[in-house]
């Protein structure tokens, strides 16, 4: 499985940024908070010098591996 920043050569460390979204109940006093689905992958970062990745132009490989590692969609 490879991945690799273009513009540093960082083949180890990623930033991956998701988004996860919760239901909150107000019940008289009372709050509840259900979660609402997996989180979703909204950007990858390069952990070395901040580039921003294309996570569609990911190998599917890498990309499965990633959302099956982060519980993600």
């Amino acid at each position: 499985m490879a991945l690799t920043c273009p513009n540093c050569g960082n083949d180890q460390n990623f930033l991956v940024k998701t988004l996860q979204m919760h239901v909150v109940q107000l019940r008289e006093a009372r709050v509840d908070a259900n979660e609402e689905g997996r989180p979703a992958v909204i950007e990858v970062l390069c952990d070395e010098c901040e580039t921003a990745l294309n996570f569609a132009d990911f190998d599917e490989e890498v990309r499965n591996e990633m959302l099956l590692t982060l519980g993600a969609r």
